[in-house]
């Protein structure tokens, strides 16, 4: 029979990320538990042999809203299953997000009743690859929790797909064959399988993360969110040309033999030459009096520097701000990395001040109500904050699963996730999919963020 889980389950939901459906019932109690600092649910039933559910089960005041596992708090261990862990199935866990009004017809058209979504991402605390994921997941479920108020249902099954798991044991779960969309994985070698498994059922595929396949132009069940490096320096060009038209492009060497950034600067260089728009090349040493030479007075300066790094970044700013010391009047812009947004706090004026446009395929405002607002439910969720990554993993499951089942509930089969079929506001993570020939879909949305001298951020979305 199908277990619902209430909405107040919510909080706890989040520790279920290592369960399996019990075998049985427990009639015994192995022993109390007095929880020590810094305990969790998750550690305690893993050092006890236990699953999640398990541990809940012996201990239902868990389920209360509001629970925080306390220190000198004591709780009953239950013997475990008789299912031994060496042959516990990947499955990890369960939750169903029942919308009231929402009509459950039965039929096959996922308009009409609730959506079946699989997650197959490494959901563990091993790595931090898996600690972004179990973000990520919990992102998933307050996405879930939120479409309820629009009379959209789901059921979600999470399976614990790791880098070293065979993806063959977690596909031949029935479970897994009935699902309306899956989202994963995470690591390329296991795209292809994963994709052949979901084109062949009819399943639309959400890779969630960057990957280095060609996959989605082959397969047409593919809904693939991050561009590849190469695509975007030329998406990021292209719109760099549109803003920046007529202005003077000063390109700053940092003398930095470890950047990754030279595929941007080569692709903006090379496209220049072809429309034989005069650009200048200097130098992060060059001296005060030829530094000055690289800019116009009656033009709109933009400098690009072919680094990422902070400390390049501190000395591109100092010879700025000795420029226009000299030369007041100068129109100057910065053009910079996504990167940068991770120094907002030592940058952050300069940002303003240089005019400063930083591209990137994400962007919250951490000032902005929407962000304020997702990371309170978030810490009352789950009772701890989200990781202080500039790209908030959380928000980004948040924002793509919302899209994703809200576009099928709308659309059904027929969902693309072109521009405008939604009509969803990310918070952070903008989409909107593009077909790539006869493949699969390609999320194209590309954001500038933008610093004005008027000391606001605003951010243009392509």
């Amino acid at each position: 029979m199908k277990k619902r889980l209430l909405p107040y389950i919510l909080p706890v939901v989040a520790f279920l990320l290592m369960a399996v459906p019990m075998q049985g019932q427990v009639q015994k109690y192995k022993e109390l538990h007095e929880v020590k600092r810094k305990e969790t649910i998750f550690g305690i039933a893993r050092q006890n042999g236990l699953t999640i559910e398990e541990l809940i089960k012996a201990n239902p005041e868990m389920n209360t809203p509001g629970y925080e596992l306390k220190k000198g708090t004591f709780i009953k261990i239950p013997y475990p299953s008789t299912t031994p862990a060496t042959q516990q199935k990947p499955f990890v866990s369960r939750y169903t997000s029942q919308a009231p009004s929402a009509q459950q017809t039965g039929g096959s058209d996922v308009r009409y009743r609730e959506i079946r979504v699989g997650v197959m991402l490494p959901l563990h605390d091993d790595n931090g690859d898996g600690k972004r994921m179990v973000e990520y997941y919990r992102g998933v479920l307050m996405a879930c929790d939120s479409l309820k108020t629009n009379g959209i249902s789901v059921d979600i099954r999470a399976w614990n797909l790791a880098e070293q798991t065979d993806i063959n044991s977690i596909l031949k779960d029935p479970h897994a064959a009935d699902r309306d969309v899956i989202i994963g994985p995470l690591y390329t070698k296991q795209v292809k399988p994963l994709a052949d498994f979901a084109q062949a059922r009819g399943i639309k595929l959400l890779v969630p993360c960057s990957i280095n396949s060609q996959e989605v132009y082959n397969n047409t069940s593919m809904f693939q969110v991050f561009q590849n490096g190469y695509t975007l320096n030329h998406s990021y060009v292209y719109r760099f040309r549109q803003r920046f038209k007529d202005s003077n492009v000063i390109i700053i060497d940092c003398n930095d033999s470890t950047s990754t950034k030279g595929g941007f600067t080569t692709t903006l260089r090379r496209t220049l030459d072809q429309e034989g728009q005069r650009y200048v090349v200097t130098n992060l040493n060059t001296a005060e009096p030829a530094f000055k030479r690289c800019f116009e007075a009656n033009r709109h300066n933009v400098v690009v520097l072919n680094t990422s790094r902070s400390t390049e970044l501190t000395i591109a700013f100092a010879k700025l701000n000795a420029l226009v010391m000299t030369t007041p009047d100068l129109q100057i812009s910065m053009f910079g990395y996504h990167e940068w947004m991770m120094f907002t706090r030592n940058h952050l004026e300069n940002f303003y001040k240089f005019d400063t446009y930083i591209p990137s395929v994400y962007y919250n405002n951490p000032l902005s109500p929407r962000t304020e607002q997702f990371k309170k439910k978030y810490r009352w969720n789950f009772h701890q904050d989200m990781q202080a990554y500039h790209q908030r993993f959380a928000m980004m499951g948040f924002d793509q699963a919302y899209f994703m089942l809200k576009g099928l509930h709308l659309y059904g089969t027929r969902f693309t996730g072109a521009s405008g079929m939604v009509g969803y506001t990310p918070i952070q993570n903008p989409l909107h999919f593009e077909r790539m020939g006869n493949g699969g879909l390609q999320n194209k949305a590309i954001l500038f963020v933008h610093y004005t001298n008027d000391n606001r951020i605003e951010t243009i979305n392509y």
